[in-house]
């Protein structure tokens, strides 16, 4: 995911690498602050392979800055995450939502639908469970006697059903 995160906010334009940590932490959100330990491994990876290339730039008080810019390699490799995301990424929330920050940056319409059904396939499938009976057998949130359980498993499900009509919306398939 963080190579998603690196190369789809640097194909919204170049960016010194303490902005493109501040953005990928607001994308993140509260709580999750990417460590420079993180990042700046991250990017000299992504430059090894030619994803991306970092130039030096004056900058305040005579510390110099590095510009990152993401390279038509790079921009190519975002493609492809985007169009072939994993399941995985598909399957759970926050994952998704970063692949959907940065899935207009895919050319074709096509292959932007073909992501948005994936995920609504998903979603289709019965929704999971978070809690069992003694016997197993997963528990039902009507069920449910403790009132923090039973709010989470309302929100999870009013989330859930607004996800599915935004996709159907999305996808003309109102």
């Amino acid at each position: 995911m963080l190579d998603l995160k690196i190369l789809g906010f640097l194909d919204d334009g170049p960016l010194h690498g303490y902005e493109l940590r501040r953005r990928i932490g607001e994308l993140d959100g509260t709580g999750r602050l990417l460590s420079e330990g993180s990042l700046y491994p991250a990017l000299a990876r992504l430059e090894r392979a030619g994803l991306l290339v970092r130039t030096e730039e004056p900058g305040a008080r005579g510390r110099t800055r590095r510009r990152v810019e993401i390279t038509p390699a790079g921009r190519e490799h975002l493609h492809a995450l985007l169009r072939e995301p994993d399941d995985a990424d598909l399957s759970t929330l926050p994952h998704f939502l970063v692949v959907l920050a940065f899935l207009s940056h895919l050319p074709e319409a096509a292959e932007r639908e073909t992501v948005l059904r994936r995920r609504l396939a998903i979603l289709r499938t019965p929704a999971p469970s978070f809690f069992y009976e003694a016997d197993g057998t997963p528990r039902r949130s009507a069920a449910e006697t403790d009132p923090y359980r039973r709010g989470m498993a309302r929100i999870a499900g009013a989330s859930r059903r607004e996800e599915i009509a935004w996709l159907r919306q999305v996808l003309g398939e109102d």
